[in-house]
């Protein structure tokens, strides 16, 4: 059986490789093929929401398939834009929505906000790296967690960043072993623990990352044995039955944050 970090790190290791065989999936190409076509020609927000395929297809691409039904709520995000700290999208703790926000940005550019790269082929890259991520789910969600926080590590900045995402905060929690009691502690709390036992800047180094990463999924292969691992069961008990001595010094001698 392939270890959650030997599963990680084939895909991570040559990730425009692991993108391109993505893009080649005749679903994913097909999508992509009619989102480049089609979204030059949208020129308001209600043109966008209008055609569904284009309207799921962004959403999937930043992560946010599963609001697609929230369509005033989207609406909301996409009229404000990210100019002000007063916009809509700026007050929310996910920053996925913002991210949209800044992709189609009819706020600030109107008619021509889809004649913009990041509208066009950042979105479809977006896309192709969900469908990665996703797809890696399937077999095993920690190389799916591990795949996303590697994405999303450089631009963490606190720990409440940390905790204000569902999924940073199962790999920081899993990584850092916190117990049933600190993980039901105030946030600020929390956000202050991650702070004092990780050193956030380090994750603008990949290598740091890595490092991490590898303890994360040695974590995350405890609290989920692989004879019993259920890809939906994210938040099981941590449990260290069936686990080598090897294996747990191979954990303890991981570092944290290059602490």
């Amino acid at each position: 059986m392939i270890t959650t970090y030997a599963s990680y790190a084939m895909i991570s290791r040559d990730m425009s490789k692991s993108l391109e065989r993505v893009a080649e999936k005749p679903e994913v190409a097909r999508e992509s093929e009619y989102y480049l076509s089609k979204i030059g020609s949208i020129k308001t927000i209600d043109d966008f929401m209008a055609d569904t395929r284009i309207y799921n297809y962004a959403l999937k691409a930043h992560g946010l398939e599963d609001m697609a039904y929230a369509k005033a709520f989207i609406r909301k995000v996409l009229t404000e834009g990210t100019d002000n700290k007063a916009d809509f999208a700026n007050q929310l703790s996910d920053s996925r929505y913002s991210q949209l926000a800044e992709s189609l940005n009819f706020a600030a550019f109107g008619t021509t906000a889809t004649s913009f790269d990041r509208a066009q082929k950042g979105v479809v890259d977006k896309f192709q790296r969900q469908t990665l991520e996703e797809d890696a789910g399937v077999d095993n969600m920690g190389v799916r967690l591990a795949l996303y926080f590697e994405r999303t590590a450089p631009t963490i900045k606190s720990g409440m960043e940390v905790l204000a995402d569902d999924a940073l905060s199962e790999v920081m929690r899993t990584a850092l072993g916190m117990s049933a009691e600190m993980i039901g502690a105030d946030l600020d709390r929390q956000a202050q623990y991650i702070e004092d036992t990780v050193k956030i800047a380090d994750f603008q180094d990949p290598a740091k990352v890595n490092k991490f990463l590898e303890r994360f999924t040695a974590m995350w292969e405890i609290s989920n044995p692989t004879d019993s691992y259920d890809p939906l069961a994210v938040f099981n008990s941590p449990s260290s039955s069936g686990i080598s001595p090897d294996l747990l010094i191979s954990i303890n001698n991981l570092k944290l944050g290059g602490k």
